[in-house]
């Protein structure tokens, strides 16, 4: 018998009052908020999630294997990307429209020969970068947010979309945009006049893409890498194909960028295991200062400092689904309709399966150690048939970017800085990031 969209009363959890908003904020946001209830109640806790109504948060990785197909979204959670779409929400399409649209990104953001073929761009990209921070570090500091967003930005133009952003100016103004859209959305009351003109102008530079992408002839635009191409190709409206573009340009330069952010940040604070990723990196490349597509299967400590990274900072810190029939996760049996909560961080700071959690130790990552865990263990990229359609473009992109820049900069954390995680749409540091950056002597094979 299927339940009636209740959560029911005897999972553990707070008092139900209220709508959630004031005990997030009293505990310093939704995260540190997760972390306490978990801690409170166990692995299952019911709680009053800020617009979805009462909710269950899942914090054992053997018992969300019970919500790993669900294909639904809760709508009300994702009403905040309206604006940005006009084809209906994208984040909370029905399966059935879903799936094909799922499979055809898929097909552009996860093929490895696509990866490859857009290697070399990426690293000139991260070498326009690296320049301008040589030029830079003479002066003061750089921000690592606001820079790395604007390369991940231009990468994943020219990776989907078949053309890149035309000078960094330019990708910072669309960074900007989104910024200004999202604040706006996410605040309820704000005045959103400025953010109808910050999405004006993010429409205005994708429709640029879509008219270069038009003047093209029909061999580049049967490009397998190109995102539009294959999306047109399977019939997509024009209004899809747009929404996509944005929610693509949204989702991989923010998480892409904080990424490799927090990995920076993390390495300094780390000075020894800096230097094991700086050792590994000369012992592969040499002299090169960039990487090819072959070698970053041999720099397996530095995927493992990304994956401890993303670990103990994953850029998209949450996410839900919409029980579509009723679960059991273990003593407990969750209704039909019921919001599911994916605490990535709870998850992640598990003492269960990640003994002193707090503590950044890449080794967690080695072949034997990830062996040891469930698999839902480790999640920064989400759970199932919604999780993200660009991991493995995501982490193709950060690995090169790392390798480029740790091969020509020592980093260090500016003085007087505090760096203090926010959870916004992806998880920033509220002051960015500022770094001292030293040229690094090339080495020697």
């Amino acid at each position: 018998m299927r339940g009636d969209g209740t959560t029911p009363s005897q999972i553990p959890g707070p008092p139900a009052e209220g709508d959630g908003v004031d005990a997030v904020a009293a505990a310093g946001g939704l995260h540190n908020y997760q972390l306490k209830l978990h801690a409170e109640y166990g692995p299952v806790v019911r709680f009053p999630l800020p617009g979805a109504g009462m909710a269950v948060s899942v914090a054992d990785p053997v018992l969300l294997e019970a919500t790993a197909k669900i294909n639904k979204r809760p709508e009300k959670l994702f009403e905040f990307l309206a604006p940005l779409q006009e084809s209906g929400n994208l984040q909370t399409i029905p399966a059935d429209e879903h799936g094909p649209w799922r499979r055809v990104m898929l097909s552009v953001l996860a093929g490895r020969p696509s990866h490859e073929a857009h290697f070399a761009r990426f690293a000139a990209l991260t070498d326009e970068l690296a320049d301008r921070w040589a030029e830079r570090a003479a002066e003061g500091t750089v921000a690592l947010q606001r820079d790395l967003s604007e390369l991940s930005l231009r990468m994943i133009c020219q990776y989907a979309l078949g053309s890149g952003l035309e000078s960094p100016e330019a990708a910072g103004r669309v960074v900007s945009a989104f910024e200004e859209v999202l604040t706006a959305y996410l605040t309820p009351g704000a005045d959103t006049s400025g953010a109808e003109r910050a999405l004006a102008h993010l429409r205005a530079t994708v429709d640029q893409v879509l008219t270069a992408h038009r003047e093209r002839g029909a061999d580049e635009r049967a490009d397998r890498s190109d995102l539009i191409a294959a999306l047109a190709a399977a019939g997509e409206s024009p209004a899809r194909i747009r929404d996509t573009v944005l929610m693509t340009m949204l989702a991989a330069h923010h998480t892409t960028g904080v990424a490799i952010s927090w990995t920076l940040y993390l390495l300094a604070r780390h000075p020894d295991a800096a230097k094991r990723v700086v050792d590994e990196l000369d012992q592969v490349l040499g002299d090169r200062a960039v990487p090819e597509y072959g070698d970053l299967r041999r720099l397996t400590y530095l995927d493992r400092v990304l994956r401890e990274t993303m670990r103990l900072y994953p850029p998209g810190p949450y996410g839900a689904r919409e029980a579509t029939e009723d679960l059991v996760l273990g003593e407990y049996t969750v209704p039909a309709g019921t919001t599911i909560f994916y605490p990535f961080w709870a998850v992640h700071m598990n003492p269960e399966y990640w003994p002193d959690p707090q503590v950044f130790d890449p080794d967690r990552f080695t072949a034997e150690a990830s062996a040891q865990r469930p698999r839902l263990a480790y999640i920064p990229f989400g759970v199932g048939p919604r999780s993200c359609e660009g991991a493995a473009l995501a982490v193709v992109e950060a690995q090169l970017v790392l390798a480029i820049l740790l091969k020509r900069f020592h980093f260090e954390l500016a003085s007087e800085q505090t760096v203090t995680p926010i959870e916004r749409f992806v998880l920033w540091a509220a002051e960015d990031i500022h770094m001292n950056l030293t040229p690094r002597e090339p080495a020697h094979a």
